[in-house]
C-alpha cells in the first residue's frame, strides 16, 4: 500500500489502515519536527498523545515507526531517556518534585524496582513514568535526554546506555546522581 504523506505545520501525518500501523481504528501516527518524535493522532476526537492509544498492536506500530520515520541519527551519538531516583546521598539531593530528598538508598531502589517491574509488564511505558516520577527536569520531556556521545555522561550511565539496543530497557543503573531506569531511543 503506498504512503501518502499530509505535510501540516511541524508534523508529517502517513494514514493507513490498522493493518499497516497497527492503531485503532482513527488514530494515525505523526512526527514532531520539534521534538524529533512520533506521537499519535486522532482527528476525529481532536485528541493527540505520546503514548500509543489503548488497543494498539504494539509490534506492528514498531514496524511501522522503524520503516517509515527515521530521524537522523548524529554520527557517534545515541539517543536515550531516563527515570531517576534520587535519595539523600545523591550529588544533589533535591528536585523539581522535593527540594530536600531524604529518602535512602535502599528506599529509591525500592521505589525504581515497582517502576521497572510495571514498565517490563507494559503496563506503562518509561518516558510516560518519567513525567511525573522523574527527579529530573528531563520529566519534562519524558525523560528524553537528547542525543549524546561517549564522554558526555557519567561513566556508570553511559556504559549501560551504550550496552542497550534501541528500545531496550536497562536495569537500575547507580551514578552519582542516583538511580535510574535508562531507555535506548536512537
Amino acid at each position: 500500500m503506498p504512503l501518502y504523506p499530509v505535510k501540516t505545520f511541524e508534523t508529517y501525518a502517513f494514514v493507513l489502515s490498522q493493518s499497516a500501523t497497527g492503531l485503532p481504528s482513527g488514530w494515525e501516527v505523526r512526527w514532531s519536527n520539534s521534538k524529533n518524535l512520533p506521537y499519535f493522532f486522532n482527528a476525529s476526537a481532536k485528541e493527540s498523545k505520546w503514548e500509543p492509544p489503548a488497543g494498539s498492536d504494539a509490534e506492528e506500530l514498531r514496524k511501522y515507526i522503524a520503516q517509515n520515520f527515521s530521524p537522523q541519527t548524529p554520527a557517534g551519538k545515541i539517543r536515550a531517556a531516563h527515570l531517576l531516583v534520587k535519595h539523600r546521598e545523591s550529588r544533589r539531593p533535591s528536585s523539581w518534585k522535593e527540594e530536600k530528598i531524604t529518602r535512602s538508598k535502599e528506599e529509591a531502589r525500592d521505589i525504581l524496582k515497582v517502576y521497572e517491574e510495571r514498565i517490563k509488564n507494559g503496563e506503562v511505558g518509561l518516558g510516560e513514568l518519567a513525567t511525573t516520577e522523574s527527579d529530573c527536569n528531563s520529566a519534562k520531556k519524558r525523560g528524553d535526554l537528547g542525543f549524546f556521545g561517549k564522554g558526555e555522561m557519567q561513566k556508570e550511565f553511559e556504559e549501560a546506555t551504550f550496552a542497550l539496543k534501541p528500545g531496550e530497557v536497562s536495569g537500575i543503573v547507580e551514578t552519582q546522581s542516583g538511580l535510574h531506569l535508562i531507555e535506548r531511543l536512537d
